[in-house]
């Protein structure tokens, strides 16, 4: 059973527009914290035999310069990879899915004993979202699936049982998965508003990314 209430909470949501190469990009951030050493999430975040039991079945070589894809996703290249020291870790890939190219930092810090902080980070050229899906669905689009690999991430490192990849979809229909898209698609509309968007059309594009997930759209 998952405590959805805590684990959206737990999360911490941001979104920016940058300039990258010139042109304007969307940029979202998630963080949490878990309870689990540095070594062992780092390990769980770039294990090929970890990653498949919270997050997607991954072939490739997961080096530097090496190529990664993900069962039925992205793939792209490692564009950098900081192991584990001084309290701190991280790797860069590009985020390659349907034609398009988009960037992923993923940043480790260990903040306590037996503690570790996880930040991501997801740049998108504005150019390169669809006409009318930011205004449709917001970062809610991206973000919620996003939510749901911390999800899988903190259940794998607590132990317990996950939601392995072809139960999602009947998971998003229970109780449970629907209150835990409810929760998280509403956490991006505030991150949304926050950042400057109009309130209630962060609202709105909230419910429809809630109905996307949900398969009521």
């Amino acid at each position: 059973m998952v405590d959805v209430n805590a684990q959206v909470a737990a999360v911490t949501r941001g979104v920016r527009t940058v300039e990258r190469e010139g042109e304007p990009a969307h940029v979202q951030t998630l963080s949490q914290e878990y309870a689990s050493p540095i070594d062992d999430v780092w390990d769980a975040v770039t294990s090929a035999e970890r990653i498949p039991r919270w997050f997607l079945p991954i072939t490739g070589d997961l080096r530097l310069g090496g190529r990664y894809q993900l069962q039925g996703n992205a793939g792209g290249e490692v564009l950098d990879c900081a192991p584990p020291e001084g309290g701190a870790a991280g790797y860069r890939v590009t985020w390659e899915y349907m034609g398009g190219v988009s960037w992923l930092a993923v940043r480790l810090e260990s903040v306590g004993d037996d503690r570790t902080r996880l930040e991501l980070e997801h740049t998108a050229r504005a150019a390169d979202v669809p006409p009318g899906f930011w205004e449709q669905f917001g970062p809610g689009a991206t973000g919620v699936g996003w939510d749901g690999g911390l999800l899988g991430l903190a259940l794998h490192l607590a132990g317990g049982p996950g939601i392995a990849p072809d139960e999602a979809e009947a998971w998003a229909a229970t109780d449970e998965g629907l209150a835990f898209y409810r929760g998280a698609a509403d956490a991006w509309g505030r991150a949304h508003a926050a950042s400057g968007a109009d309130a209630e059309a962060a609202a709105r594009a909230a419910d429809a990314t809630y109905a996307f997930y949900t398969g009521q759209g």
